[in-house]
């Protein structure tokens, strides 16, 4: 098993997603709805594992599942629903077998789709929550530095917090109306 790695935010991620984000758009062509950078690299102020996670809104999941050859075309494995109901996932190694990027896929306006978004939203908006949650990450690291699940499963109490903070936020902003 690889090493478990947090690094300092790199401007060039955005980059990385948006030029992955063109190729799964062109890829599943008409289908797709929306493509949003999330995970920690969506989130400038904290450490991250270095890989890009990919949020792909779809119109129709059938259809998805249809472009699998195409997406394997991209160099991504494809996982199936790969424990979450309702999900297609994606991920996509480099030469050295280092992972670099995951897609995560929903029906276009799912609660999935809205947690993921609010939880990377909720981050943005409160960076001393993101600190937090660097300094957990940073720590689970170090303590866990090859084993993955250990890794995980330090984050996933804070993680869940996190997304009950954050559907409490994206609901009050909702009745509130959108901030300009």
């Amino acid at each position: 098993m690889g090493k478990v790695e947090v690094v300092p935010h790199k401007q060039e991620w955005r980059d990385e997603f948006e030029a992955e984000a063109r190729q799964l758009a062109a890829a599943l062509g008409g289908n797709v709805v929306a493509i949003h950078h999330i995970g920690s690299t969506a989130i400038p102020v904290i450490y991250a594992k270095p890989v890009i996670d990919l949020l792909v809104e779809v119109r129709d999941i059938a259809q998805l599942d249809e472009r699998g050859e195409a997406i394997e075309a991209l160099g991504y494995e494809v996982l199936g629903e790969y424990g979450i109901k309702g999900r297609r996932y994606f991920r996509k190694d480099n030469e050295g077998g280092v992972r670099t990027h995951q897609v995560h896929a929903f029906m276009a306006g799912t609660e999935e789709v809205l947690r993921h978004l609010a939880f990377r939203d909720y981050m943005l908006a409160h960076p001393s929550e993101a600190q937090r949650y660097s300094e957990l990450k940073r720590r689970l690291a170090e303590q866990h530095p090859r084993n993955i699940d250990a890794y995980m499963d330090g984050k996933d109490d804070f993680i869940k917090e996190m997304d009950r903070r954050a559907a409490r936020w994206r609901a009050s902003r909702a009745v509130d109306g959108p901030v300009v």
